[in-house]
């Protein structure tokens, strides 16, 4: 069962589900759901199904959590539930020009926060809970697939996002990890290394050669690849991982394309970003 707050992507889950063999349902009112589980439990040609029951129920969704409850009891029935962040959400809709289910009376961030309230009680019985303000929609469909496609490598059931950053611009708010990596000598004091990044191999190998670098990378490594399938088995489905250095051009950079690497030689699915780069050409 997927629910979650409009905008978030129940639709492309649902979707991603159907695409794997799942008998799909969208919007099946509450009170049918029962009746819709019994029949395909007894029925021997679907081997699972997928429903989606959200905000458009209306007064029905109240009964929901006693529903679910029930039927837990006599199926293996999961609740997914999707969420994303707040500007995520008003981007989306400001993108789409569809008007929030909760109606056009009030603005799109009250209907969001209302929203958050009523389904408050259903995101506390959710057995995976998936904020998708970083997926795009191919993304997302891929990481369903990899989920509920039942492979045994876990290493694909989280996304790892690997960001540089400057202080001087701020800790990026949605960081889950940060490590400041201002300790390490900085390439902004040498003249031929000023106005480049560290993307560039000279600037990169000169950050490289100093030991403590070498052993930081090391240690930070093995320490990700200890951590990763702890998080995987709490069911986070996105990890984002800061390095911070003054202004973020030489060292943040040069440390998270090299973690970056270091992850997916391990078997993880990792992305890089560098918020400060594009502050500086070279």
């Amino acid at each position: 069962m997927i629910t979650g707050l409009s905008g978030s992507g129940k639709g492309s889950v649902l979707k991603s589900l159907e695409d794997l063999g799942f008998y799909s349902v969208d919007n099946l009112p509450v009170d049918l759901i029962p009746k819709f589980a019994e029949l395909t439990r007894d029925n021997a040609s679907i081997q699972a199904a997928a429903l989606v029951v959200d905000i458009r129920e209306g007064e029905g969704l109240k009964r929901f959590p006693r529903v679910l409850a029930a039927i837990r009891k006599s199926v293996d029935a999961k609740l997914i539930f999707l969420e994303a962040d707040e500007s995520a959400l008003v981007r989306r809709f400001s993108e789409t020009r569809r008007p929030h289910p909760l109606g056009a009376d009030r603005s799109i961030v009250k209907s969001i926060r209302a929203e958050k309230l009523q389904l408050a009680p259903i995101r506390a019985m959710a057995d995976l809970i998936i904020n998708t303000s970083k997926f795009t929609v191919h993304e997302l469909r891929e990481f369903i697939g990899e989920r509920f496609r039942g492979q045994r490598d876990e290493s694909s059931k989280i996304l790892i996002y690997v960001t540089s950053f400057g202080y001087r611009n701020g800790v990026p708010p949605d960081s889950d990890l940060v490590f400041d990596v201002r300790f390490l000598p900085n390439p902004n004091y040498i003249p031929r290394f000023k106005n480049l990044t560290g993307r560039n191999p000279s600037v990169a190998r000169y950050i490289r050669s100093f030991p403590q670098t070498l052993e930081f990378v090391e240690r930070i490594s093995e320490l990700l690849i200890y951590l990763l399938p702890h998080y995987i088995r709490e069911g986070k489905s996105y990890l984002t991982i800061a390095f911070g250095c003054t202004g973020g051009q030489h060292r943040s950079v040069m440390m998270a394309d090299h973690i970056r690497k270091n992850l997916a030689e391990a078997g993880f699915k990792a992305k890089v970003n560098h918020r400060d780069i594009a502050k500086h050409r070279g």
